[in-house]
């Protein structure tokens, strides 16, 4: 066998080998990265953009909006921005807290009413 066909050979038997770990590692992050891209289209075309400069600022709005304001599910219902400057356990602390102080309220304001 000459060398080019031994380093095919080689080179696709490491692709096998090591495709389905890089897959699994980076499916979720794909799947986030397909959510925003679906997002940021949703929310772009909607608008008809006549100025390269009315779209940019559209778009820098979106990434603002999407990593400071909304709130995503698969974190814990926090904004990536908390999570990235560490806030999020404070927040979720907080959260729990208040969770507990309701629930005590709730059950005492059934107490009185059953009383």
């Amino acid at each position: 066998m000459d060398r080019l066909s031994i380093a095919k050979r080689r080179s696709s038997a490491y692709w096998h080998w090591s495709r389905p770990v890089e897959s699994t590692r980076n499916s979720t992050r794909n799947r986030s990265i397909g959510c925003w891209h679906q997002a940021l289209k949703n929310r772009i075309l909607l608008d008809n953009y006549y100025l390269p400069g009315d779209l940019e600022r559209q778009i820098d709005a979106f990434v603002v909006h999407y990593n400071h304001v909304r709130y995503h599910e698969s974190i814990d219902n926090l904004t990536p921005a908390d999570v990235y400057f560490g806030r999020a356990e404070t927040i979720l602390a907080e959260r729990h807290r208040i969770k507990r102080a309701t629930i005590a309220n709730r059950r005492l304001q059934h107490r009185l009413q059953a009383a």
